[in-house]
């Protein structure tokens, strides 16, 4: 008889996003094992299957990447999949699954350049969407939820008081391991994406210093932020949005089934295009110079479709509006 545990462990791992130079079966043995072994001792319990997702922070400040401050299909496409991950797992263990998405943007809104109202909004978003679409596995956690009539400042303090460690730690860890390097040089390079723009008074070497130098900062409050997790969910079972280690308790995972491409693109750093393939996401600027057509939705910037998808025959950047 068919183990409930190893076919969610294989349901979850299908969607594994791996390291580039961690080569092997997919997903390898060790993978496998350390996470059926953690789903199987929540199975024990007969309950639903807890997961964290620390993700879906804010929209990229840069308006070259992404279509604005709100939720647009980039995140609709995101959460349907995950919520058909749990379906997948309700078809092999009866209780189901539900995943708590732990938005960080809070955490380090001030290190990327993005205001807290624009994280508020964001999350007002995020709620409104999971309601609208009705996804009953879909749940939303954030700092807000922590640290309830702290100022929004006093919150970040709190938390890299309580969970925080030195920079120096930090430095250290990026110079001498080559997994924490390569995220190091992920979050620099999608923080001098984000403030590349035009209107930027620095000159590039300048901003490059300055990228690299919040890097840390970014780092530093996302393992705070993570160890947070750890202590208010110390059983569920850990995705993330980010590769890692063969063996690692946190399993980086795709978002959505489209995994060509930038492997980094997620939908707060890019836009939603739909193409005769599939939708796929690509920076804004890399739509719009391919002859992407905008749709609208309820008067808010919502996609694009490529000219030559024959559901929509337009010009390009012509504005197609859907219905509410």
């Amino acid at each position: 008889m068919a183990d409930p545990a190893e076919n969610v462990a294989r349901i979850i791992l299908r969607r594994q996003r791996r390291l580039a130079d961690h080569g092997g079966p997919n997903p390898c043995r060790k993978c496998f094992e350390n996470l059926a072994s953690s789903v199987r001792g929540q199975l024990a319990d007969g309950g639903p299957l807890r997961m964290l997702l620390p993700a879906f922070p804010v929209k990229s400040p840069n308006p070259e990447k992404v279509l604005g401050q709100l939720p647009d299909m980039g995140e609709e496409l995101a959460l349907r999949s995950l919520d058909e991950m749990c379906e997948d797992i309700r078809r092999h263990y009866g209780p189901g699954a539900g995943i708590l998405i732990c938005s960080d943007g809070r955490v380090f809104s001030d290190s990327v350049g993005v205001t807290d109202h624009v994280v508020t909004e964001y999350q007002r978003g995020m709620r409104s969407l999971a309601e609208r679409l009705r996804l009953d596995s879909i749940s939303l956690f954030s700092l807000d939820d922590v640290y309830p009539g702290l100022s929004y400042r006093d919150m970040r303090l709190t938390l890299m008081f309580n969970h925080g460690e030195r920079i120096q730690s930090l430095r250290d860890a990026v110079s001498g391991n080559d997994d924490i390097r390569q995220m190091y040089r992920g979050i620099t390079r999608f923080l001098y994406e984000d403030a590349d723009r035009s209107d930027s008074i620095l000159t590039n070497s300048a901003l490059r210093r300055d990228c690299r130098r919040r890097a840390y900062d970014v780092m530093a409050r996302s393992q705070a932020w993570s160890r947070l997790l750890e202590c208010h969910f110390p059983d569920a079972i850990r995705l993330s949005i980010h590769p890692h280690p063969c063996g690692s308790k946190k399993i980086g995972i795709h978002l959505t089934s489209y995994t060509g491409g930038d492997q980094w693109l997620t939908p707060w750093h890019a836009v939603a295009v739909r193409t005769p393939e599939g939708y796929r996401f690509m920076k804004r600027r890399a739509a719009e110079a391919a002859g992407a057509v905008l749709v609208y939705q309820s008067a808010q910037p919502h996609h694009y479709t490529l000219v030559g998808d024959s559901r929509h025959e337009t010009t390009p950047h012509s504005r197609t509006v859907l219905g509410v």
